[in-house]
């Protein structure tokens, strides 16, 4: 860890008076002191809110704290709506590094001789420029044509840069820990250990092209519920560890909601789709893109009256297991039916609490958090809060951190606000609920017993032939094991003889030494 950028750290946090997060009443005597000395510098921004010096202190640290201010705007489980709702301003705004520097990355990670000759009319001003990476166009040269596509480059030296950042994060989320009031409620160390494992998976830019292209597969299966996600095409034979190349879009990016209006975008059913597409990735793929905030989201209108979401940036995906997808699902259904009961027994079944949970005080709790939401029109309540109050609910009853349910939570928050963004009136139970209670009944009916067996078949055809020489040993070795407890059995037996012998023996020669005494005496 520098010992100059934990300077610059510290610095920043008391310019923006950080440090009157921390009650005094829990500092040790010798901060107390240093507070009120001469050397402790003051904060500079008290017409500020905390919440609004806790959003600037993170902007002017880099793109690494942008970052990490970004993941936590989506976990309002654990902060207060206030900061919360200033986390959500922040903006990834970074300078450019030299295009002539991204040009030598990509000639070293594809050579030469193949950006000579494959590539034209490299553009060296980035088209966009993030904390992690920046874009490049160019002209990619193929056998059936020419093909408009992006490089994605990653940052020179940025893997060193961050697992620094990430250093000072984990020291202070130690202290947050540690003196905070509130700290082992906000479990400031799980949360840079998901930062962590997040945006270490960024800097491999193979893993997101591996995404981006099952993601594609996946909504490429000529079905019509396919046509609402595009994913461009990616060149895998030219990505590497550090450059992605891609084919690029052209398309309205999903907050240009006046440019998309003046198209004449149907807007109820942008917004719809966009729930389909994240129910989809969800339910159907078990495989979604985690990272939907208005940057990475653009809109083909091309044809209003049909529109396309278009999605980029696959750096971050979750996936769920069967089981979570099922017990997720029933949660939803069960909770808009306002069946608490379930919803509490969901959770126990699912080990997402303790087995040991009271389910009757687990159902008051959800039943006292979550009922007066209903006091509202279906059309008023936000999806992503209920997921994110049931959560934190649950976690007062000791419910592990789950990050792929966290992952999930983000990204549905993400999905409402950009579709009541485009359609304030989306009801987006009204569009989901159907979809659920499909999925469930697909998941536990009659067809999906079917479905199981027909899944299965090729295996139990592969293994038919080997069954009766399965049987034969699995009988004869239970035989043999039989026969093996037969012996032990006996020598168990012979042995506890043995031993009821010597014990009558010594009885017998205790009483004689006792008689004869007696007749001594």
């Amino acid at each position: 860890m520098s010992s100059k950028r934990l300077y610059k750290i510290v610095k920043t946090f008391l310019q923006f008076g950080l440090d009157e997060l921390l009650p005094e009443k829990y500092l040790p005597w010798y901060i107390k002191i240093l507070r009120s000395s001469l050397f402790w510098l003051k904060n500079k921004h008290q017409d500020k809110t905390e919440a609004q010096r806790f959003r600037m202190a993170i902007e002017s640290l880099g793109p690494v704290f942008v970052k990490f201010g970004q993941m936590l705007s989506t976990r309002r489980d654990l902060l207060s709506d206030d900061f919360a709702n200033e986390l959500t301003l922040l903006q990834d705004k970074v300078a450019a590094f030299a295009g002539e520097d991204a040009e030598k990355i990509i000639i070293a990670a594809i050579g030469a001789e193949v950006f000579a000759e494959q590539f034209k009319d490299f553009d060296l001003t980035p088209l966009a420029s993030a904390s992690i990476a920046q874009v490049h166009t160019a002209t990619l040269l193929q056998q059936d044509g020419e093909q408009e596509v992006v490089l994605k480059v990653l940052r020179p030296n940025i893997t060193a840069t961050i697992i620094a950042d990430l250093n000072v994060m984990s020291l202070f989320a130690k202290i947050v820990a540690h003196w905070l009031p509130d700290g082992k409620r906000l479990h400031p160390l799980e949360v840079v250990a998901e930062y962590k494992r997040t945006i270490l998976e960024e800097l491999d830019l193979n893993r997101e092209a591996a995404n981006a292209m099952q993601l594609k597969r996946n909504f490429s299966q000529g079905r019509d519920s396919d046509k609402v996600l595009y994913v461009p095409e990616v060149y895998s034979e030219y990505c590497s560890k550090n450059v992605m190349v891609m084919e690029r879009i052209y398309g309205i990016g999903v907050g240009e909601v006046e440019t998309l209006l003046a198209k004449n975008v149907n807007m109820k059913l942008l917004a719809e789709r966009g729930v389909e597409v994240f129910f989809t990735q969800v339910f159907r793929d078990s495989f979604f893109h985690a990272d939907m905030h208005p940057g990475n989201v653009f809109v083909d209108a091309t044809k209003p009256n049909d529109p396309t979401w278009i999605a980029i940036d696959y750096g971050i995906v979750g996936t769920l297991n069967r089981e979570d997808k099922r017990y997720l699902a029933e949660n939803f259904v069960a909770f808009f039916n306002r069946d608490y009961r379930k919803v509490a027994q969901l959770h126990v079944d699912s080990g997402w609490v303790p087995s040991d949970t009271s389910v009757d005080e687990f159902e008051f709790a959800i039943r006292t958090v979550c009922e007066p939401i209903f006091n509202k029109p279906l059309s008023e309540i936000s999806f992503g809060q209920v997921l994110v109050n049931l959560f934190n609910t649950a976690r007062r009853f000791n419910m592990e951190l789950q990050p792929q349910l966290v992952l999930l939570q983000k990204t549905l928050l993400y999905i409402e606000g950009l579709g009541r963004q485009l359609y304030p009136a989306l009801d987006l139970w009204q569009t989901a609920k159907p979809f659920l209670e499909k999925w469930v009944k697909e998941q536990m009916g009659i067809k999906a017993v079917i479905k199981k067996v027909k899944d299965n078949l090729p295996f139990w055809n592969e293994k038919l032939p080997e069954i009766p020489d399965l049987v034969y040993d699995y009988l004869k070795t239970n035989r043999a094991a039989q026969r093996q407890q037969l012996i032990t059995l006996k020598q168990i037996q012979l042995q506890q003889q043995q031993h009821s012998k010597q014990i009558t023996k010594l009885v017998v020669i205790a009483t004689l030494v006792i008689c004869l005494t007696i007749s001594f005496t």
